[in-house]
């Protein structure tokens, strides 16, 4: 499943789905390409509360930091979401951001996140695993891999009057 455009709610459909499969007794593993662990955010909160595992792997966004180090937390972002797609106790795996992650083009990321290799890991998972990719700016490749594909285009979103991130629906 994979989650695109540039609307709110591709992380929420994500951890929509996470929720329901918790309820069902799935083992869910999230990964989280872009945002930092050192911020705190409601959805690793929560998913810690409801037992999922849950590694925020990235730095913030990428004019915040050098591209070496988007760089450097780029390949060890991709070698620990390597493992987790050859674990067959996973039953869903969230890959959230990962489409963000892929469309950087502010540096090369091709030898750190190579689209070949994620596209051979993604075909060569355990085939009971699910897997939910999100961001903006899908590879078209990608998308023709992924059995359900959902664009969220904005509409109207309270950011364009000014409004800021609210605590609790964006973080």
């Amino acid at each position: 499943m994979l989650y695109t455009g540039d609307g709110k709610g591709k992380t929420t459909a994500s951890l929509g789905l996470t929720l329901r499969a918790v309820g069902r007794g799935m083992n869910v593993v999230y990964l989280q390409f872009i945002k930092n662990p050192d911020r705190t955010y409601g959805e690793k909160i929560a998913l810690k509360k409801l037992g999922v595992e849950m590694q925020q792997l990235g730095i913030g966004f990428t004019w915040k930091k050098t591209p070496e180090e988007h760089r450097i937390a780029l390949k060890k972002a991709w070698a620990i979401a390597k493992e987790k797609l050859r674990d067959e106790t996973i039953d869903v795996l969230v890959l959230d951001e990962l489409n963000n992650a892929l469309a950087i083009d502010r540096f090369p990321i091709n030898d750190v996140l190579p689209l070949d290799e994620v596209i051979s890991a993604i075909q060569n998972r355990p085939p009971t695993m699910h897997l939910i990719i999100t961001g903006r700016s899908a590879q078209e490749k990608l998308i023709a891999l992924a059995d359900l594909v959902s664009t969220i285009e904005p509409t109207k979103h309270y950011y364009n009057e000014g409004i800021p991130a609210v605590k609790g629906l964006e973080f």
